[in-house]
């Protein structure tokens, strides 16, 4: 008694799919030009963007700064590894010691 139920159920789902599918689409409201709200939100954006000290570039200076500190110019790219991975390990030291 169920598949026949869930046959039915399924081509009931079926037919609604592909009456949906091949309605006529409601047409849109023609737009007259741009959104006068657009203009108002530019300007509240401004202004926040202008509130707002620059943190992304002192964040990323301060990263670069960090990295020419801890990892030397080296040519050798076996020291400049060893270099890099006891950086991470001692970032990573830091880092659980501050979680704890």
């Amino acid at each position: 008694m169920r598949r026949p139920l869930i046959w039915l159920l399924g081509g009931f789902a079926l037919l609604g799919f592909l009456r949906r599918r091949h309605a006529a689409p409601e047409e849109a409201p023609a737009e007259e030009g741009p959104d006068p709200r657009a203009e108002e939100l530019r300007d509240k954006l401004a202004e926040s963007r202008a509130a707002e000290p620059d943190t992304a570039d002192g964040a990323e200076a301060d990263a670069e700064q960090t990295e020419q500190e801890s990892v030397e110019h080296v040519d050798d790219p076996a020291t400049r590894r060893r270099a890099v991975h006891e950086t991470g390990r001692e970032i990573a030291s830091r880092m659980r010691e501050t979680s704890t």
